[in-house]
């Protein structure tokens, strides 16, 4: 499978960078994703991906430091166009902060968590819906 990659980088301290595998869009984000223009990068790429009618798109969170209220916010609002257009959002290798996040605000129960790509990949395939 050949990778495919963009890069948006509109501050220093956050990067988008835009990985496609067969149907799957891989998001490898790094930085802090608080509110304002970080934000902001979070949600262009997500919408990017979307308004390309990628439907299955996997937030690789492994490099991101730090997300606010704000960016789960957007992670709501992805998960919930995705879901309107028979999609689905998965997110990769979230840092133990983050985790601990996606626990306190219950949406462990609603998106997907995977610490290995290959998993996140594969559990497209299933025909278990979330």
């Amino acid at each position: 499978m050949s990778a495919r990659q963009r890069q948006t980088n509109d501050m220093p301290l956050v990067k988008a960078t835009f990985r496609e595998l067969g149907a799957v869009t891989i998001i490898d984000l790094s930085g802090f994703f608080t509110i304002g223009e970080s934000c902001a990068v979070l949600h262009r790429a997500i919408q990017e991906s979307i308004g390309r009618k990628r439907n299955k798109i996997i937030l690789n969170l492994r490099d991101v430091t730090a997300i606010d209220s704000a960016g789960v916010g957007v992670l709501v609002a992805a998960y919930t166009a995705l879901k309107a257009r028979d999609g689905r959002l998965k997110l990769l290798n979230p840092p133990k902060k983050i985790c601990d996040l996606l626990e306190l605000t219950q949406l462990s129960k609603l998106l997907e968590v995977f610490a290995k790509e290959e998993l996140a990949l594969r559990s497209f395939d299933s025909s278990q819906e979330r």
